[in-house]
């Protein structure tokens, strides 16, 4: 307290300087009248006596300024030396808007990538107590996180022991009527206790009530925030309204708050209950198209949950081996299943906005390095006139504070520009899709942030003139004038922080390198299909709009002679999934004639029209394709792909094979009649799966997608492409029109790839920038401070190439040493990518190889114009300037 009690008097009398003097005189006047008193009772006269006491006091302007010294802050001393800084810089405007542009850099895009950091991985989830939120899914041989049944769920729901909220989550999609306009949008289904387990109030209305979501109940619904303004327009007066989804009455019962997004299903504009089973597919237990989101019980750990789940899976799969056989239980908490896939690229960004940042203050310590070494004499000078050590490195603690806080700021505002260009390379339907991405930019974490990397800043930026005080003699500087001083301090430590930039700059280099060669693989792996000049879109059909198999073809056929007729259009295809999506929509096989044991043989399953693997140019292997006539009225066939040729039939030939499902069901009888090449129906970073292309004339299917191979630009192709469909009537729902070019770049893997290249790259090349500056800025300076020595030796005979040899030397062995750590260290951070990386090594030799060269070549352009300033040194005046 005493101690507490001293820093606020003192803090206090930094504004009551005037007050305190007038204490003080008062207090030592008191003192000297005493002593007068003292000494006159001694025998002495009062004139003796005061002059006495005058004499023992000492100088009162004196006694006035130690007193203030030992109780007062000195804060025109800091004044002082803040206006003696800001006198420096605009002496030298050069020197102060290089600093500070450069602490900008870094710290500018530091705090954009900060941002992004706290947005996703440090802020909390927009959930009551998101910590004791998991997901829970099923699990198989080959896939890890499958979706869940709608029994398993039921089952697993009844049966667990640590959870104490349960919920299922499904996706579906309605064509909204409203008006005279008919719009596919997608929408959740979810169990009644969905919104209570997240934990989340209602901005309006309320929640769904225990039951509604049981079979035969209202059909009600709830608005996100986004829809609730969109469609609604933010009215209040929305609960108790009416709206037609799929022809059918919802009443809108609730509207979720702003910062509302369940990511898995976050383009969701409606969330209603999962009342009746879809279609019939949850009727089965193999069927499966849920997820699930749970609440731990309190005291409840991750481990023992998942324990708990997979416990109950082994006894569903007992008790249900033909469905649940190797079926397995996924949890995982929620924020894994929301960032998880983000996670890697994050860290390493921050990583490598760490290392800029790094670079950033090592250049602008290497600045100050410079400009220390110009200022020796004046330094050994304050110093013999009596200026303390601590005195004069005050000064430059005040220029680094000042320089630090400027380039925060301006780094600060640099943010907001980092960021815009950031927000660019992300898709605008993932940034819609993301509520989270509201909170990147400057905020009071991010403002905090700056303020500790300004403060550490400044005292890494005031460490340098400490080590160049500490080593400063005044009897020798002031003997050579600061002419040879700086030589071997210098070379010691402006070389090292050089040699630590471009070690830096050689991991960010490579990072980029290896980053962007894994993006160029990835845009490169076979697609066994030609995805230029392919228009697509997708249709959504009323439930009940097909009566027969006859009036589905009919509609089929009569999308595909719309599309042909369009201007441009060469072929069309129908399928249920476009390629290069996911290995999803499957389906579980056996093979006629052969030994099953049950297990699951799982493939991807597409329904096609005739002329759709001819539109995609996949390759006929074997056997033959579609035609028309593979109606419901002939035997049912399909056609596989090289995967499944491989896998089920390795050294047979497969057509003329049957397949069934499980049971081997006569309805699920298909004959295969031929084989194509390996089209890529997953993602680019997938494998590919075996596949079965089923006849879709033999089928049903509300839900399809057409393509359209175009002789021109497919862009072009799109606008007449939607307006012929929708022509076809009034409740067809057409979306999600792309060419295939664009859907490809636009998928997951494309799309965190070309991220995390695109930002690594940038700080690469502004890495190589301030190492390639740090460097010339070295050996410039070295060359400047041995002109006279250059004279000479060029006076007594030394040739131009010599010269140049001299400099390039010693900037050769700068590089070589930054290569060398640079490219070791490398191969460690290289290491920490691998989850990244897609076909390439994290010891790539030509990356490797790349980057040492590059930076090389870089190094003796930059040292190249110093060698040649200091060849063209005229030696007469070298001399003379001594």
């Amino acid at each position: 307290m005493n101690d507490v009690s001293q820093f606020l008097k003192k803090f206090s009398l930094l504004f009551r300087r005037n007050r305190f003097r007038s204490e003080l005189d008062e207090e030592m006047a008191f003192h000297r009248e005493q002593a007068e008193r003292e000494l006159i009772a001694s025998g002495l006269s009062p004139q003796a006596a005061h002059t006495t006491a005058m004499r023992q006091f000492g100088n009162p302007a004196r006694v006035r300024e130690h007193s203030h010294h030992a109780i007062a802050f000195r804060a025109e001393t800091i004044l002082r030396d803040l206006r003696f800084a800001i006198r420096q810089m605009r002496k030298n405007p050069g020197f102060a808007l290089t600093a500070v542009f450069i602490l900008a850099l870094g710290i500018g895009v530091s705090l954009a990538i900060f941002s992004f950091v706290d947005a996703v991985l440090i802020r909390p989830l927009p959930f009551a107590q998101p910590n004791q939120l998991v997901f829970v899914t099923e699990s198989a041989a080959t896939i890890p996180r499958a979706n869940l049944s709608r029994y398993d769920f039921d089952d697993w729901k009844r049966m667990n022991s640590t959870l104490s909220s349960f919920a299922a989550v499904g996706g579906t999609g309605f064509l909204l009527h409203q008006g005279s306009i008919t719009e596919p949008v997608p929408a959740a289904r979810v169990s009644d206790s969905f919104f209570r387990t997240l934990g989340v109030t209602m901005l309006l209305g309320r929640d769904f009530l225990p039951g509604e979501d049981q079979p035969g109940r209202a059909k009600i619904a709830i608005l996100p925030w986004g829809t609730w303004q969109k469609r609604f327009g933010g009215r209040s007066n929305v609960i108790g309204q009416s709206v037609s989804l799929d022809g059918n009455a919802y009443t809108i019962v609730g509207v979720l708050p702003r910062d509302f997004s369940y990511f898995p299903r976050a383009n969701a504009q409606f969330w209603i209950p999962l009342l009746d089973p879809l279609g019939g597919c949850e009727t089965r237990r193999s069927c499966h198209n849920l997820d699930a989101v749970a609440r731990l019980r309190d005291g409840v750990t991750l481990d023992a949950a998942r324990k708990d789940m997979q416990n109950i899976a082994a006894q569903l799969e007992r008790q249900y081996p033909d469905s649940n056989r190797n079926q397995g239980a996924f949890v995982a908490s929620l924020r894994e299943i929301f960032f998880g896939d983000m996670q890697p690229i994050l860290f390493m960004l921050l990583a490598g906005s760490a290392l800029l940042l790094l670079i950033a203050c090592i250049n602008v310590a290497s600045l100050l390095l410079v400009r220390s070494e110009s200022r020796r004499r004046e330094i050994a000078v304050r110093g013999a006139l009596g200026a303390t050590p601590a005195r004069v490195l005050a000064q430059f603690v005040i220029e680094a504070l000042l320089l630090a806080l400027a380039g925060s700021v301006a780094g600060a505002l640099l943010c907001t520009a980092a960021v815009s260009v950031i927000k660019s390379l992300i898709p605008t339907t993932m940034v819609d899709n993301m509520p989270f991405f509201r909170y990147i930019g400057l905020n009071s974490h991010t403002i905090a942030v700056a303020a500790a990397i300004a403060l550490a800043a400044a005292c890494f930026l005031a460490a340098i003139p400490a080590l160049l005080l500490s080593r400063l003699n005044l009897h020798n500087t002031l003997a050579e004038g600061g002419r040879t001083a700086a030589g071997s301090f210098w070379h010691r430590i402006g070389s090292t922080l050089v040699v630590a930039e471009l070690t830096v700059a050689v991991v960010l280099l490579t990072s980029a390198g290896l980053l962007g060669r894994s993006f160029y693989n990835l845009l490169h792996v076979p697609l066994n299909f030609d995805p230029n000049h392919l228009a697509s879109a997708f249709l959504m059909i009323p439930n009940g709009t097909f009566k027969t198999n006859a009036e589905a073809v009919a509609l089929y056929q009569d999308v595909n002679r719309r599309l042909l007729a369009l201007p441009g259009a060469q072929s069309v295809g129908i399928t249920t999934d476009l390629p290069v999506q996911c290995n999803c929509d499957t389906d579980w096989i056996r093979i006629v004639g052969k030994p099953y044991n049950g297990t699951h043989n799982e493939v991807d399953e597409r329904d096609v029209s005739p002329a759709y693997l001819p539109t995609l140019k996949a390759s006929l292997i074997r056997g033959r394709l579609f035609t028309e006539d593979d109606t419901a009225a002939k035997p049912s066939v399909i056609v596989i792909n090289q995967a499944f040729a491989r896998k089920y039939f390795p050294g047979e030939d497969p057509i003329g094979q049957k397949i069934g499902d499980t049971s081997l069901t006569p309805t699920s009888i298909r004959t295969i009649i031929g084989i194509v090449g390996d089209v890529r129906e997953s993602g680019l970073d997938n494998e590919i799966w075996p596949a079965e292309y089923q006849a879709i004339y033999q089928g049903t299917d509300n839900y399809f997608a057409v393509a359209v191979r175009a002789s021109g630009d497919a862009a072009a192709l799109l606008p007449s492409m939607v307006s012929a469909l929708r022509a076809i009537g009034p409740n067809i729902g057409v979306y999600g029109e792309i060419t295939m070019d664009d859907q490809i770049n636009a998928s997951q893997a494309a799309f965190l790839h070309r991220f995390a290249t695109s930002v690594v790259a940038g700080f690469a090349v502004i890495a190589l920038l301030l190492g390639v500056v740090g460097l010339y800025g070295v050996v410039a300076y070295s060359v400047s401070q041995r002109t006279r020595e250059i004279g000479v030796r060029m006076a007594l005979g030394a040739e131009r190439r010599t010269i140049y040899s001299m400099v390039l030397r010693q900037a050769g062995l700068l590089t070589a040493i930054g290569i060398a750590l640079g490219l070791a260290c490398s191969i460690g951070a290289s290491l920490a990518l691998r989850s990244m990386l897609f076909g390439v090594a994290p010891w790539d030799a030509l990356t490797l190889t790349a980057v040492a060269f590059l930076l090389a070549a870089a190094s003796i352009v930059a040292s190249f114009l110093p060698a040649r300033r200091a060849a063209s040194v005229n030696p007469t005046d070298a001399l003379r300037a001594d």
